[in-house]
């Protein structure tokens, strides 16, 4: 047998079996995400009269001009440093216009520490009005604690913050106006469409300097795949800090799969397949210890999350469900 051959038998193989990997994926792949919300996830603290009160739905129509959404897994330490900057921001923009109105809602995602407990000193503090923790029954990752606490938030604009605080809170004006300048023609800014992200790379030069090769490599080549396979046009997709309409809101996550670290990917993927109007605003970072992410591992499951989310919507296995129906 010449090596001619060889080669045709081993790329047969190949075929088969990339054959046999994309059946076996669309079968055991669920179409739309199915979305559970345990029985104790559908309810909040009231800290004024000690009961447990229902949180609203993202269905329902917006009450607040503002909700911040607070995924936070194992932050007691973090967490309040974080809230205070926020909270102080929020509140010094209320005092200043009588027409914007918040609340922030801290998702505590299966911790096995305090968190919970330090979100409810804020809400006896600042009230449930404009604090409310979601203590998830299991951990769920970061991208499936955003999606519960979008579910059940009232604001016509909806904002993810990363809860370490490593984007100074008063860039949420930078991206406010980039959002309202996209959605400059539209009467009502809650059913407009349009994501506008918080994005560090205009530091990624400085940031590029003080890592190892081994890491900068592994940068550049998950960038590579975002944008081989997911997301063009957009240069920091991993920025924990993204204002989203409400109905821009209820339609990705609606359809939102991957619930660890790559959901990001998916959802601006999601919102470039619907023509959603995107922009990337840079914000003021600072990298703060005692991050949750294991550089190399975490970029090597992302790697792997970017190629399913790919290979699964171009075979179908994945769809877009689309916007929530009214109750």
């Amino acid at each position: 047998m010449d090596f001619i051959t060889i080669l045709g038998y081993l790329f047969g193989l190949a075929v088969a079996a990339l054959v046999v990997l994309c059946v076996v994926i669309y079968i055991s792949s669920e179409t739309y995400p199915v979305i559970r919300v345990y029985e104790s996830e559908k309810f909040f603290r009231d800290v004024s009269g000690g009961k447990q009160l229902e949180f609203p739905s993202i269905k329902d129509s917006p009450t607040k001009s503002l909700s911040v959404i607070i995924p936070a897994y194992n932050e007691e330490k973090r967490l309040p440093v974080m809230l205070d900057e926020s909270l102080n921001y929020l509140g010094e923009r209320a005092e200043n216009d009588n027409t914007f109105t918040y609340e922030v809602i801290i998702v505590d995602d299966g911790s096995k520490d305090k968190t919970t407990e330090v979100g409810m000193g804020y809400s006896k503090k600042y009230g449930s009005d404009k604090v409310r923790i979601l203590t998830l029954s299991k951990n769920r990752g970061k991208g499936g604690a955003v999606r519960m606490g979008m579910l059940h938030s009232r604001g016509e604009l909806l904002l993810f913050a990363d809860a370490d605080g490593a984007t100074t809170f008063s860039e949420f004006s930078k991206v406010e106006a980039s959002i309202k300048g996209l959605c400059r023609e539209e009467s009502d800014l809650s059913e407009a469409l349009a994501v506008s992200c918080g994005s560090r790379a205009h530091l990624e030069e400085e940031s590029v300097a003080t890592r190892s090769i081994f890491r900068t490599v592994l940068m550049y080549g998950f960038h590579l795949l975002v944008w081989l396979f997911a997301v063009r046009g957009i240069r920091d997709t991993q920025c924990g800090f993204k204002l989203l309409t409400r109905r821009t809101s209820r339609i990705l996550f609606n359809s939102l799969h991957v619930e660890r670290w790559a959901f990001d990917v998916e959802m601006l993927f999601l919102a470039q397949s619907l023509g959603i109007p995107i922009d990337e605003v840079a914000v003021e970072w600072n990298e703060i210890e005692g991050t949750k992410m294991t550089p190399v591992l975490s970029w090597i499951e992302m790697g792997l999350d970017l190629l399913i989310i790919w290979l699964r919507y171009t075979l179908g296995a994945w769809r877009i469900r689309g916007d929530m129906t009214s109750k």
